[in-house]
């Protein structure tokens, strides 16, 4: 197993790599433009505000503003448009609306108005509101906003930057890459992974499935490909819908962790707790999708417990799996450390311990996509102990059946099973009753043990005298029958000739008496009568000497079994 694993581990550092990678080009592109905040008042002018900004706090935390309308100015600025348009950039947060106002070198303002509508239209890939200003060949000193109805829950302008069209153009197609990479294995994952459920029924694939869905429909929201599919939503409902979808995702990733460990390693206080869990973050998922932005902070602060929670009861599980000995040990932690660790750092700033990062917003679509793609080797690997568990099972079964209709001794078919086999033939039948002859003395002479290898030697002999359409059995001591269609029927001198040739244990001498009728095996009363002319015409062979063979008549001898 271990080149699976340095495998596992090689994909995660890949996973890892990449936003370091991918920041330079995508996401926070451009110029940063650092800010200072001030809550609205009347008679705040934007014109001044532009040209002589006062009353401005530059070291308070946004999110400590609480909500409300504010202006947020920048720290001058010095940017040569070289003949290039600029954009500005800010990271999606819930707002009524927001006005930019951009200060030049020559005194000229361009203001640029946009309510949650306005947002959508101009959101781009990776969340990012993105404001075109008009081409002009002077320099860019100073920008403002005024925004209006923030929540303020993860900040009022958030991470903003100056781009050139080049920059946010690069930017949204190396976003497109990863979130079309992204989407690709999650549809990938969940058709495969529907046609597992489909043909295998385990409780851990349906799981799986509804958080490939989730993934799935969660990136496509929360990368601003909604906005360009839908822009007639408003940018604050799809907001809403990434709470509830990452919920769901969320909710669908524990349910589907607790099923996929063998039964007995979950105990049933920890799977009550799951359950728990996952009420604590459904009620302020529901909060916020039917209230916000009443609220908001409150119900968001909730939403981020909720996930802590979650992620804390992972903690048990491990324990449980290790103590338990579970097989899936290793590939729970392989799959989910990403997931876990990034899952922490995203809840620790929703709890407003850690500052807001392009790549920590976007952390749930990279660490899940590790996550997925090693869950489904994990997914794979269950699998295989289960069809060995299967196999193994089917192989026991096999062998009990075989038990249970074998002769033990001999290999040959017991009484029970040849009797399966016999009635119900088409046509005419033989049947020969073959008994050893004086096999007390046998026994008498050589041990028990000789005469159970003698029994053995019987059998061999038996199984190569008769052809592939006969069915040959031990159905007492040393009694064996012998049922063969009348067209291939045998002679039963020719067996007792092969059975006296062969060589026996210390040389011994072994004969047979067989008893021989022809007749229809339709049902069991002609088994009956068959039977009862085949014994008695035996019966004569040991009375006329033994070694010999004798032909009884069903419908003569023994009609009154028959009936």
């Amino acid at each position: 197993m271990l080149p699976f694993r340095l495998y596992a581990l090689l994909i995660l550092l890949c996973i890892g790599i990449a936003p370091a990678q991918a920041e330079v080009r995508a996401g926070k592109v451009g110029t940063p433009i650092a800010i200072c905040v001030r809550p609205d008042a009347p008679g705040l002018d934007p014109t001044d505000l532009l040209r002589t900004p006062r009353g401005l706090d530059c070291t308070t935390p946004q999110r400590n503003f609480g909500p409300g309308d504010f202006w947020v100015v920048s720290r001058p600025l010095h940017i040569d448009t070289d003949g290039s348009r600029l954009t500005v950039r800010v990271a999606s947060v819930w707002q009524k609306r927001m006005t930019l106002y951009a200060l030049y070198a020559d005194g000229a303002r361009v203001k640029i108005a946009t309510d949650a509508f306005g947002a959508t239209r101009n959101l781009q890939l990776g969340a990012i509101i993105q404001n075109a200003l008009p081409r002009r060949p002077v320099t860019l000193t100073r920008l403002l906003w005024h925004v209006e109805g923030s929540a303020n829950v993860r900040g009022i302008v958030l991470a903003p930057t100056v781009a050139t069209g080049p920059q946010a153009a690069t930017s949204n197609v190396v976003m497109a890459g990863i979130y079309a990479a992204f989407g690709g294995l999650c549809l990938a994952l969940l058709l495969y992974n529907l046609g597992l459920a489909r043909a295998l029924r385990h409780a851990f694939l349906p799981f799986y499935c509804a958080m490939m869905a989730g993934m799935l429909i969660y990136a496509f929201s929360s990368s601003g490909a909604l906005a360009w599919a839908m822009p007639e939503i408003a940018n604050n409902e799809r907001l809403r819908l990434n709470y509830v979808l990452l919920a769901m995702t969320g909710v669908a990733a524990i349910l589907f962790l607790r099923h996929i460990f063998e039964n007995g390693v979950i105990p049933l206080w920890l799977d009550r707790v799951l359950n728990l869990s996952c009420i604590v973050l459904a009620v302020p998922t529901l909060g916020i999708a039917l209230l916000a932005p009443w609220q908001f902070r409150l119900l968001d602060m909730a939403y981020s417990f909720g996930f802590a929670v979650m992620v804390c009861t992972a903690i048990p599980m491990i324990v449980y799996a290790w103590i338990r000995r579970s097989a899936f040990l290793w590939l729970f932690i392989i799959a989910w450390s990403a997931p876990i660790g990034l899952a922490i750092i995203r809840i620790g700033h929703g709890l407003n311990l850690l500052p807001y990062d392009f790549w920590i917003d976007n952390s749930t679509i990279l660490s899940m996509a590790s996550e997925a793609l090693l869950s489904s080797l994990a997914i794979a690997y269950r699998i295989l102990l289960i069809t060995r568990e299967r196999d193994a099972a089917r192989a026991q079964e096999i062998a009990a059946h075989m038990l249970a209709d074998a002769d033990p001794l001999t290999g040959l078919m017991n009484r029970r099973s040849f009797l399966r086999e016999a009635i119900g033939r088409d046509g005419d039948q033989q049947l020969l009753l073959l008994d050893i002859d004086h096999f007390k003395r046998v026994n008498d002479t050589i041990g028990h043990d000789g005469g159970d290898e003698v029994l053995r030697l019987v059998a061999l002999v038996l199984r190569d005298a008769i052809g592939a359409t006969s069915v040959l059995a031990r159905i007492g001591g040393e009694e064996f029958a012998i049922v063969t269609p009348l067209a291939d029927a045998l002679d039963p001198d020719h067996v007792l000739a092969e059975l006296r040739g062969a060589r026996m244990p210390f040389d011994l001498t072994v004969t047979a008496s067989i008893g021989a009728c022809i007749g229809p095996l339709a049902i069991e009363a002609d088994w009956k009568s068959m039977y009862c002319a085949a014994d008695l015409a035996l019966f004569d062979a040991k009375r006329a000497g033994r070694d010999r063979a004798r032909k009884g008549d069903p419908a003569l001898h023994c009609s009154m079994a028959a009936a």
